[in-house]
Protein backbone atom coordinates (compact mmCIF):
# COMPACT_ATOMS: atom_id res chain seq x y z
CA UNK A 1 0.00 0.00 0.00
CA UNK A 2 1.29 3.47 -0.89
CA UNK A 3 2.25 5.84 1.92
CA UNK A 4 0.47 9.17 2.34
CA UNK A 5 1.99 12.19 0.63
CA UNK A 6 -0.70 14.41 2.15
CA UNK A 7 -2.78 13.76 5.29
CA UNK A 8 -5.48 16.22 6.39
CA UNK A 9 -7.65 15.90 9.51
CA UNK A 10 -10.33 18.30 10.77
CA UNK A 11 -9.19 21.19 8.57
CA UNK A 12 -11.11 24.38 9.29
CA UNK A 13 -10.84 27.92 7.95
CA UNK A 14 -13.17 30.88 8.34
CA UNK A 15 -13.14 34.56 7.49
CA UNK A 16 -15.23 36.26 10.13
CA UNK A 17 -18.63 34.56 10.14
CA UNK A 18 -18.04 32.87 6.79
CA UNK A 19 -16.86 29.28 7.17
CA UNK A 20 -14.79 28.35 4.12
CA UNK A 21 -13.61 24.90 5.24
CA UNK A 22 -15.74 23.08 7.77
CA UNK A 23 -13.58 20.29 9.22
CA UNK A 24 -12.50 18.30 6.16
CA UNK A 25 -10.47 15.05 6.20
CA UNK A 26 -8.63 13.33 3.34
CA UNK A 27 -5.42 11.56 2.39
CA UNK A 28 -3.43 11.54 -0.83
CA UNK A 29 -1.35 8.45 -1.62
CA UNK A 30 2.22 9.04 -2.72
CA UNK A 31 2.71 8.73 -6.47
CA UNK A 32 -0.97 9.26 -7.28
CA UNK A 33 -3.21 11.94 -8.77
CA UNK A 34 -5.77 13.31 -6.32
CA UNK A 35 -8.40 15.64 -7.74
CA UNK A 36 -10.55 18.04 -5.74
CA UNK A 37 -13.75 19.10 -7.49
CA UNK A 38 -16.14 21.83 -6.48
CA UNK A 39 -18.08 24.83 -7.74
CA UNK A 40 -16.67 28.36 -7.49
CA UNK A 41 -16.36 29.37 -3.85
CA UNK A 42 -16.38 25.80 -2.55
CA UNK A 43 -13.00 26.23 -0.83
CA UNK A 44 -10.65 24.50 -3.30
CA UNK A 45 -8.10 27.31 -3.58
CA UNK A 46 -8.20 27.91 0.17
CA UNK A 47 -7.37 24.25 0.68
CA UNK A 48 -4.43 24.50 -1.72
CA UNK A 49 -3.19 27.69 -0.04
CA UNK A 50 -3.19 26.01 3.38
CA UNK A 51 -1.48 22.86 2.10
CA UNK A 52 1.21 24.97 0.41
CA UNK A 53 1.81 27.11 3.56
CA UNK A 54 0.36 30.31 2.03
CA UNK A 55 -2.48 30.39 4.56
CA UNK A 56 -2.74 29.29 8.19
CA UNK A 57 -5.57 26.96 9.18
CA UNK A 58 -7.86 27.83 12.08
CA UNK A 59 -7.97 24.21 13.25
CA UNK A 60 -6.98 20.71 12.21
CA UNK A 61 -3.74 18.97 11.30
CA UNK A 62 -2.11 18.97 7.88
CA UNK A 63 0.96 16.94 6.94
CA UNK A 64 2.59 17.32 3.53
CA UNK A 65 5.52 15.09 2.52
CA UNK A 66 5.59 13.91 6.13
CA UNK A 67 5.93 17.43 7.57
CA UNK A 68 3.46 19.47 9.61
CA UNK A 69 2.65 22.55 7.53
CA UNK A 70 2.43 24.76 10.62
CA UNK A 71 5.57 23.58 12.40
CA UNK A 72 7.83 22.70 9.45
CA UNK A 73 7.02 25.31 6.82
CA UNK A 74 10.53 25.37 5.36
CA UNK A 75 10.64 21.59 4.87
CA UNK A 76 7.19 21.57 3.27
CA UNK A 77 8.13 24.30 0.81
CA UNK A 78 11.29 22.41 -0.15
CA UNK A 79 9.17 19.36 -1.02
CA UNK A 80 6.47 20.94 -3.17
CA UNK A 81 5.83 22.80 -6.40
CA UNK A 82 2.79 24.96 -7.11
CA UNK A 83 1.11 26.00 -10.36
CA UNK A 84 -1.80 28.37 -9.83
CA UNK A 85 -4.81 29.33 -11.92
CA UNK A 86 -2.76 31.94 -13.76
CA UNK A 87 0.68 31.27 -15.20
CA UNK A 88 3.28 32.91 -12.93
CA UNK A 89 5.83 33.67 -15.64
CA UNK A 90 7.78 36.90 -16.10
CA UNK A 91 6.70 38.42 -19.41
CA UNK A 92 9.89 40.50 -19.63
CA UNK A 93 12.04 37.36 -19.70
CA UNK A 94 12.34 34.67 -22.34
CA UNK A 95 11.24 31.11 -21.65
CA UNK A 96 14.84 30.09 -21.09
CA UNK A 97 15.47 33.01 -18.74
CA UNK A 98 12.37 32.20 -16.69
CA UNK A 99 13.62 28.67 -16.17
CA UNK A 100 17.18 29.78 -15.48
CA UNK A 101 15.93 32.23 -12.87
CA UNK A 102 14.12 29.41 -11.04
CA UNK A 103 17.22 27.21 -11.24
CA UNK A 104 19.34 30.02 -9.77
CA UNK A 105 16.85 30.74 -6.99
CA UNK A 106 16.76 27.06 -6.01
CA UNK A 107 20.52 26.71 -6.40
CA UNK A 108 20.16 23.74 -8.71
CA UNK A 109 23.39 22.07 -9.78
CA UNK A 110 23.91 21.83 -13.54
CA UNK A 111 21.16 24.38 -14.01
CA UNK A 112 21.91 24.93 -17.70
CA UNK A 113 21.50 21.24 -18.46
CA UNK A 114 18.25 21.09 -16.46
CA UNK A 115 16.85 24.11 -18.32
CA UNK A 116 17.65 22.57 -21.72
CA UNK A 117 16.01 19.31 -20.67
CA UNK A 118 12.82 21.05 -19.53
CA UNK A 119 12.61 23.11 -22.72
CA UNK A 120 12.80 19.93 -24.77
CA UNK A 121 10.36 18.03 -22.59
CA UNK A 122 7.73 20.74 -22.79
CA UNK A 123 8.25 21.36 -26.51
CA UNK A 124 9.43 24.91 -25.89
CA UNK A 125 12.95 24.65 -27.34
CA UNK A 126 12.11 26.49 -30.57
CA UNK A 127 10.59 29.40 -28.62
CA UNK A 128 13.12 29.32 -25.76
CA UNK A 129 14.65 32.70 -26.53
CA UNK A 130 11.41 34.54 -27.28
CA UNK A 131 9.83 36.75 -24.62
CA UNK A 132 7.19 34.96 -22.56
CA UNK A 133 4.83 37.82 -23.41
CA UNK A 134 4.66 36.43 -26.97
CA UNK A 135 3.68 32.92 -25.84
CA UNK A 136 0.19 31.50 -26.36
CA UNK A 137 -1.91 30.48 -23.36
CA UNK A 138 -0.91 26.84 -23.77
CA UNK A 139 2.79 27.69 -24.03
CA UNK A 140 2.61 29.87 -20.92
CA UNK A 141 0.96 27.04 -18.98
CA UNK A 142 3.65 24.60 -20.08
CA UNK A 143 6.39 27.06 -19.13
CA UNK A 144 4.74 27.62 -15.75
CA UNK A 145 4.64 23.88 -15.07
CA UNK A 146 8.23 23.49 -16.28
CA UNK A 147 9.28 26.19 -13.78
CA UNK A 148 7.42 24.29 -11.06
CA UNK A 149 9.51 21.19 -11.80
CA UNK A 150 12.82 22.95 -11.14
CA UNK A 151 14.16 21.35 -7.98
CA UNK A 152 12.31 18.04 -8.53
CA UNK A 153 9.46 18.52 -6.00
CA UNK A 154 7.91 15.38 -4.50
CA UNK A 155 4.41 16.86 -4.63
CA UNK A 156 2.98 19.25 -7.21
CA UNK A 157 -0.17 21.30 -6.63
CA UNK A 158 -2.02 22.18 -9.83
CA UNK A 159 -4.80 24.69 -9.09
CA UNK A 160 -7.06 24.65 -12.17
CA UNK A 161 -4.00 24.42 -14.46
CA UNK A 162 -5.88 24.08 -17.77
CA UNK A 163 -8.43 26.86 -17.33
CA UNK A 164 -8.82 28.69 -20.63
CA UNK A 165 -6.75 26.26 -22.68
CA UNK A 166 -7.95 24.85 -25.99
CA UNK A 167 -8.63 21.07 -26.11
CA UNK A 168 -5.28 20.25 -27.76
CA UNK A 169 -3.26 22.18 -25.15
CA UNK A 170 -5.31 20.64 -22.36
CA UNK A 171 -4.56 17.11 -23.57
CA UNK A 172 -0.87 17.97 -23.86
CA UNK A 173 -0.93 18.99 -20.19
CA UNK A 174 -2.68 15.72 -19.31
CA UNK A 175 0.11 13.77 -20.99
CA UNK A 176 2.75 15.67 -19.03
CA UNK A 177 0.89 15.09 -15.75
CA UNK A 178 0.68 11.35 -16.41
CA UNK A 179 4.41 11.23 -17.17
CA UNK A 180 5.20 12.99 -13.89
CA UNK A 181 3.17 10.50 -11.88
CA UNK A 182 4.79 7.59 -13.71
CA UNK A 183 8.11 8.97 -12.43
CA UNK A 184 6.82 8.93 -8.83
CA UNK A 185 5.55 12.50 -8.40
CA UNK A 186 2.33 13.09 -6.44
CA UNK A 187 -0.19 15.45 -8.05
CA UNK A 188 -2.88 17.40 -6.17
CA UNK A 189 -5.23 18.75 -8.84
CA UNK A 190 -8.15 21.13 -8.50
CA UNK A 191 -10.32 21.52 -11.56
CA UNK A 192 -13.77 22.47 -12.80
CA UNK A 193 -13.36 20.25 -15.86
CA UNK A 194 -15.04 17.00 -14.90
CA UNK A 195 -13.56 15.18 -17.90
CA UNK A 196 -10.13 16.17 -16.61
CA UNK A 197 -10.71 14.56 -13.22
CA UNK A 198 -12.27 11.51 -14.87
CA UNK A 199 -9.28 11.10 -17.19
CA UNK A 200 -6.50 11.74 -14.69
CA UNK A 201 -7.44 11.19 -11.08
CA UNK A 202 -6.79 8.02 -9.10
CA UNK A 203 -9.06 9.43 -6.41
CA UNK A 204 -11.55 12.30 -6.39
CA UNK A 205 -12.98 14.41 -3.55
CA UNK A 206 -16.01 16.64 -4.07
CA UNK A 207 -15.98 19.84 -2.01
CA UNK A 208 -19.15 21.86 -1.58
CA UNK A 209 -19.85 24.74 0.80
CA UNK A 210 -16.69 23.94 2.72
CA UNK A 211 -17.47 20.26 3.28
CA UNK A 212 -16.26 17.13 1.53
CA UNK A 213 -19.49 15.52 0.37
CA UNK A 214 -17.94 12.47 -1.32
CA UNK A 215 -14.61 10.74 -1.94
CA UNK A 216 -13.59 7.79 -4.07
CA UNK A 217 -12.50 6.73 -7.52
CA UNK A 218 -14.47 8.08 -10.47
CA UNK A 219 -16.22 4.71 -10.86
CA UNK A 220 -17.07 4.52 -7.15
CA UNK A 221 -18.63 7.97 -7.26
CA UNK A 222 -20.63 7.15 -10.37
CA UNK A 223 -22.07 4.06 -8.71
CA UNK A 224 -23.44 6.22 -5.86
CA UNK A 225 -25.77 8.06 -8.22
CA UNK A 226 -29.09 6.52 -9.28
CA UNK A 227 -29.54 6.24 -13.01
CA UNK A 228 -27.62 3.15 -14.12
CA UNK A 229 -29.89 1.23 -16.49
CA UNK A 230 -29.99 -1.31 -19.30
CA UNK A 231 -31.49 -0.27 -22.62
CA UNK A 232 -33.16 -2.97 -24.68
CA UNK A 233 -34.49 -2.45 -28.20
CA UNK A 234 -36.91 -4.91 -29.76
CA UNK A 235 -38.03 -5.91 -33.24
CA UNK A 236 -41.71 -5.03 -32.85
CA UNK A 237 -44.35 -3.69 -30.48
CA UNK A 238 -45.50 -7.18 -29.50
CA UNK A 239 -42.07 -8.05 -28.12
CA UNK A 240 -41.88 -4.65 -26.43
CA UNK A 241 -45.26 -5.26 -24.74
CA UNK A 242 -44.17 -8.70 -23.53
CA UNK A 243 -40.87 -7.37 -22.20
CA UNK A 244 -42.58 -4.50 -20.38
CA UNK A 245 -44.87 -6.96 -18.59
CA UNK A 246 -41.97 -9.29 -17.78
CA UNK A 247 -39.78 -6.50 -16.40
CA UNK A 248 -41.79 -4.45 -13.89
CA UNK A 249 -40.33 -1.04 -13.09
CA UNK A 250 -39.03 -0.56 -16.62
CA UNK A 251 -39.77 2.49 -18.78
CA UNK A 252 -40.79 2.09 -22.41
CA UNK A 253 -40.17 4.19 -25.50
CA UNK A 254 -42.73 3.14 -28.12
CA UNK A 255 -41.21 5.24 -30.88
CA UNK A 256 -37.80 3.56 -30.46
CA UNK A 257 -39.31 0.18 -29.50
CA UNK A 258 -37.00 0.37 -26.51
CA UNK A 259 -37.19 -0.44 -22.83
CA UNK A 260 -35.13 1.17 -20.05
CA UNK A 261 -34.59 -1.23 -17.14
CA UNK A 262 -33.08 0.02 -13.84
CA UNK A 263 -29.94 -1.94 -12.94
CA UNK A 264 -26.76 -1.73 -10.91
CA UNK A 265 -24.81 -2.75 -14.02
CA UNK A 266 -23.14 -5.72 -12.32
CA UNK A 267 -22.72 -9.02 -14.16
CA UNK A 268 -25.05 -10.96 -11.85
CA UNK A 269 -27.89 -8.51 -12.46
CA UNK A 270 -27.30 -8.51 -16.21
CA UNK A 271 -27.32 -12.32 -16.28
CA UNK A 272 -30.63 -12.39 -14.39
CA UNK A 273 -32.11 -9.89 -16.86
CA UNK A 274 -31.07 -11.96 -19.88
CA UNK A 275 -32.43 -15.11 -18.23
CA UNK A 276 -35.73 -13.30 -17.75
CA UNK A 277 -35.87 -12.49 -21.46
CA UNK A 278 -35.14 -16.13 -22.33
CA UNK A 279 -37.97 -17.30 -20.09
CA UNK A 280 -40.35 -15.30 -22.28
CA UNK A 281 -38.66 -16.28 -25.56
CA UNK A 282 -37.63 -12.66 -26.13
CA UNK A 283 -34.66 -11.49 -28.17
CA UNK A 284 -33.46 -7.90 -27.87
CA UNK A 285 -32.08 -6.49 -31.10
CA UNK A 286 -29.85 -4.10 -29.13
CA UNK A 287 -28.55 -4.33 -25.58
CA UNK A 288 -26.52 -1.63 -23.80
CA UNK A 289 -25.64 -0.58 -20.25
CA UNK A 290 -25.75 3.12 -19.40
CA UNK A 291 -24.16 4.59 -16.26
CA UNK A 292 -24.15 8.15 -14.89
CA UNK A 293 -21.08 10.18 -15.83
CA UNK A 294 -19.06 12.45 -13.58
CA UNK A 295 -21.24 15.40 -14.61
CA UNK A 296 -24.24 13.61 -13.05
CA UNK A 297 -22.26 12.90 -9.89
CA UNK A 298 -21.08 16.49 -9.56
CA UNK A 299 -24.55 17.97 -10.05
CA UNK A 300 -26.19 15.51 -7.65
CA UNK A 301 -23.64 16.08 -4.91
CA UNK A 302 -23.33 19.86 -5.18
CA UNK A 303 -27.01 20.67 -5.72
CA UNK A 304 -28.59 18.35 -3.18
CA UNK A 305 -26.27 18.15 -0.18
CA UNK A 306 -27.22 21.32 1.62
CA UNK A 307 -31.01 21.54 2.00
CA UNK A 308 -34.20 20.33 0.43
CA UNK A 309 -37.10 22.74 -0.40
CA UNK A 310 -38.37 22.48 3.19
CA UNK A 311 -35.03 23.64 4.56
CA UNK A 312 -34.11 20.30 6.09
CA UNK A 313 -30.40 19.53 6.08
CA UNK A 314 -29.18 16.17 4.75
CA UNK A 315 -26.03 14.14 4.85
CA UNK A 316 -24.37 13.43 1.49
CA UNK A 317 -25.80 9.89 1.52
CA UNK A 318 -29.31 11.17 2.21
CA UNK A 319 -28.96 13.82 -0.46
CA UNK A 320 -27.93 11.26 -3.08
CA UNK A 321 -30.88 9.05 -2.17
CA UNK A 322 -33.26 11.92 -2.68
Amino acid sequence: MKSSAIAVTGLRKAYGDKVVLDGIDFEVAAGSIFSMLGPNGAGKTTTVNILTTLLTADAGTVRVAGHDVAAATKQVRASIGVTGQFAAVDDLLSGRENLQLMADLKRVRSGDRLVEGLLERFELAESADKLASTYSGGMRRKLDLAMTLVGSPQIIFLDEPTTGLDPRSRRTMWTIVRELVAEGTTIFLTTQYLEEADQLADRIAVLNQGRLVAQGTAEELKRQIPGTHVRLRFEDVRDLDTAARALPGSTRDDEELALRVPSDGESRSLRALLDRLDEHALNAKEFSVHTPDLDDVFLALTERTATDPTGTEHTPEEAIAR
